[in-house]
């Protein structure tokens, strides 16, 4: 597992459950075919929040634009 899970969520949607965690995300962005990858800030936080996104993790490859991921604070 890494530090990066791309979901089929909004971004507001991965930042209000991130939050209602308080886990700080490290960088977030969208994903072309719809969904966010969100990037945290170490793997015990990765492994709190595969479980709270749960059936919405994406597996596998996903589609990414030539992004600069913005830090979220």
């Amino acid at each position: 597992m890494t530090r990066a899970i791309n979901v089929r969520l909004q971004e507001d949607q991965v930042i209000t459950k991130c939050d209602r965690k308080d886990i700080a995300i490290s960088a977030i962005e969208p994903l072309p075919g719809g969904g966010t990858r969100v990037v945290l800030n170490n793997m015990e936080d990765a492994t709190v929040m595969h479980k709270a996104f749960g059936r919405n993790v994406i597996k596998g490859e996903v589609k990414r634009t030539n992004f600069i991921a913005r830090r979220h604070a």
